[in-house]
């Protein structure tokens, strides 16, 4: 079940703001308070949303979405993101690939290339290469997510240090100006940060909503990365942020 364009802008607008009111909606997209009823019921239906009296807000802050609800999310821009990323991966690298809905993306962009070597604690990635010849796939071990289809723990970050990869590849909860990454949980960050330390390039995916969303758990600051894929950067300040923590910067919105 896909979400409209209508349903994504909501959202979208909804991390700008905590709460929604349907007049207001009605009136901004010309249709009828019935419709816009109709799209917060799919939405919170998916777990995406949450209704309150007289409009719709976000789950309770800190706390993420399930995987399947998140990868309906700007699951355009998401594709786009991992198309640009695949085209900088050559054939016969060696890859880790962490948590996330993007990073799943990315999975489904590298299947056409050969000879990669994939590390992963992503039984999503797992999954999408698993019919892959040409691509050697190694999973972890740890503790299962059931929601987010993925392994985490002590297990998990033990094993991504016996690596050493040309490429690691994350995707965050949220960005803060201040902070750099954040998450919404230990575990996650633990991950993230292990792939980090155990790759050449360390590459970011992380579309423009990223920036407007709340999390508790610090990750890395931004100078701990060497390239970050978005849609767009629309606010100067953000992009002088990551200019001058010397990252390479792509834009799938202007290529």
């Amino acid at each position: 079940m896909k979400l409209n364009e209508r349903q994504n802008i909501i959202l979208n607008l909804l991390q700008e703001s905590d709460q929604l009111e349907v007049d207001s909606l009605s009136d901004q997209f010309g249709v009828s308070s019935q419709t816009i009823r109709k799209d917060i019921n799919h939405m919170c239906d998916l777990g995406l949303v949450r209704r309150l009296h007289g409009g719709v807000g976000l789950p309770t802050a800190n706390q993420n979405i399930s995987f399947h609800s998140r990868e309906m999310i700007n699951s355009e821009v998401k594709q786009q993101m991992a198309l640009a990323l695949a085209a900088r991966i050559p054939d016969g690298a060696s890859v880790m690939l962490g948590i996330g809905t993007s990073v799943s993306h990315a999975a489904r962009a590298l299947i056409n290339h050969k000879r990669l070597r994939i590390v992963t604690n992503n039984l999503n990635v797992a999954g999408i290469l698993c019919e892959q010849p040409e691509i050697e796939v190694l999973v972890s071990g740890g503790q299962l997510r059931h929601n987010d289809r993925d392994l985490v723990g002590e297990n998990v970050t033990r094993f991504l240090d016996n690596f050493r990869v040309d490429f690691g590849i994350i995707g965050t909860g949220a960005l803060d100006e201040g902070r750099g990454l954040m998450d919404f949980d230990p575990l996650e960050a633990d991950v993230s940060r292990a792939i980090l330390r155990n790759c050449g390039q360390a590459i970011l995916l992380a579309d423009q909503s990223k920036w407007k969303r709340r999390a508790m758990v610090q990750v890395v600051p931004f100078t701990a990365l060497s390239k970050i894929i978005t849609d767009e950067l629309t606010d100067p300040l953000h992009r002088q942020l990551l200019l001058d923590s010397e990252l390479d910067i792509i834009e799938t919105g202007q290529l």
